[in-house]
């Protein structure tokens, strides 16, 4: 009997611990939620009061809030880049929106840098994108081709969000600048016709995407990159009838597109409750660059917009969750950046990155659970090459130059005591600008110059025969 019984004990914690090592073994799926233009404090998480955001909270709430949440450049093209590498995208020269043409093979994410997806792929992951991509739009930059497994959405910078609207088969058929934003839907290569309101057919695609995964048991990571709240400021009555006391028409119209994507990410959120992903599933909330001056958006405190250096054009509102990994209801008050995001999900599936094309982000998780306790970045550092502008970030102080003229001297701000950026106390710290300032040159030293055409150049259609 007693050779028995100790058999069977043996046999139990053998089974535990195999069950436990598996557990502790398998890669987490990984969800990231990019907004467009959206401002930091238009989301409940960071105090907004005017729109309701209860399903972007609850990342934050059962995660944790990034107070000082960074993107790599105050505009969508480079920021997304930036992004979807895990690498500064000055680095590749991705340094302003690249231009539209379909005809270019150079105007677009490089082909020799890794996506996320590409990375992934390495371990078996299912890869997605939803949504807007604007990584370039010749044959050879299309999704299909960057390692993501499915694409449902459009290739370039924006998009209307009526059904109704989307009446241009494709980007052959653009005969002037912004027409665009009227090319139909594509579901990886073939054209579809959708109607309903763009946001909501992003959102049920998402949640599609996950069902099959699901179905399939098999790990992935999808990127829902909404266009919302980006322009054109476009609304259903659905979503417009929910703010009667809003009076000025672009906030109204503006806070009924951030309430589409705040009820997409709740679907998305169920669904993963349904599933019983919750738990094995990193979901990361954020914009890709700070509220813009033509969508009534609203960055708070911060100064500046959208295109800035200044805190308002490049800090984000920025949530994670991971349940059962991350503490719940932290807000974590140390810079980290969206360059992080594809250090954790590589930190967490044991996947190999490119000695020759290192990240630049950290993985965060060490950070979030405690059992790291500095500051995941010594640096940050932005460029804007075109401007000659440069920002860089270390501890409380931050040295910038915003839309910088040739000559002119950067500023030093201590965010610590003064976010809005309004007291230069260069004047007193000039050691410490002289440092940072020498500490951002030798960055800039590493980093490319333009290797494309810029959106804001674009007249390919004029030069079509």
């Amino acid at each position: 009997m007693y050779k028995l019984t100790f058999f069977l004990l043996l046999l139990g914690s053998f089974s535990f611990a195999q069950v436990n090592t598996t557990k502790s073994t398998i890669k987490p799926n990984l969800i990231v939620i990019m907004t467009d233009d959206m401002g930091w404090a238009d989301v409940g998480f960071n105090g907004c009061k005017d729109i309701p955001t209860p399903n972007i909270d609850r990342i934050a709430n059962e995660g944790v809030r990034f107070e000082e949440g960074y993107v790599s450049f105050p505009v969508c093209g480079p920021s997304r880049a930036g992004f979807l590498t895990g690498r500064y995208q000055d680095r590749f020269g991705f340094t302003t929106n690249p231009s539209i043409d379909p005809n270019n093979p150079i105007s677009g994410l490089p082909l020799e840098e890794e996506t996320m997806a590409q990375v992934l792929k390495k371990v078996n992951y299912n890869s997605a994108i939803i949504g807007k991509w604007h990584m370039g739009t010749h044959p050879n930059f299309h999704p299909l081709e960057r390692g993501f497994d499915y694409f449902y959405g459009f290739l370039s910078g924006g998009h209307n969000y009526y059904p109704e609207q989307l009446t241009i088969n494709d980007l052959s058929e653009v005969k002037r600048k912004w027409q665009w934003y009227r090319t139909k839907i594509i579901e990886n290569r073939t054209k579809v016709k959708t109607d309903d309101y763009l946001t909501d057919e992003l959102s049920a695609a998402a949640v599609n995407y996950i069902n099959k995964q699901a179905e399939d048991d098999q790990h992935f990571m999808l990127y829902l990159a909404y266009n919302a709240p980006h322009t054109p400021l476009q609304a259903t009555k659905k979503y417009l009838s929910r703010f009667p006391k809003i009076t000025d028409k672009k906030r109204k119209t503006y806070a009924a597109m951030v309430s589409a994507v705040d009820d997409g990410v709740g679907h998305v959120l169920e669904a993963l409750k349904e599933k019983g992903l919750d738990e094995n599933t990193i979901v990361v909330f954020l914009s890709d660059n700070g509220g813009a001056h033509n969508n009534a958006s609203d960055n708070g405190p911060l100064r500046g917009l959208k295109g800035d250096l200044f805190e308002g054009g490049i800090r984000v509102p920025f949530a994670m969750r991971w349940k059962g990994t991350i503490p719940e209801g932290n807000s974590y008050k140390k810079p980290i950046s969206s360059l992080d995001i594809m250090a954790t999900i590589v930190a967490q599936s044991n996947v190999k990155i490119d000695p020759k094309r290192p990240l630049d982000g950290v993985n965060l998780i060490p950070f979030l659970t405690g059992a790291e306790i500095g500051p995941p970045h010594d640096y940050l550092f932005w460029r804007k090459w075109e401007q000659n502008a440069m920002a860089i970030r270390h501890g409380n102080y931050k040295l910038i130059a915003n839309k910088q003229k040739q000559k002119a001297s950067p500023n030093l701000y201590n965010l610590l005591k003064d976010k809005n950026e309004r007291i230069e106390i260069g004047f007193e710290k000039k050691k410490i600008s002289k440092q940072l300032h020498e500490k951002w040159e030798q960055w800039n030293s590493e980093m490319k110059d333009r290797v494309f055409p810029t959106l804001g150049q674009d007249v390919w259609w004029r030069e079509k025969k």
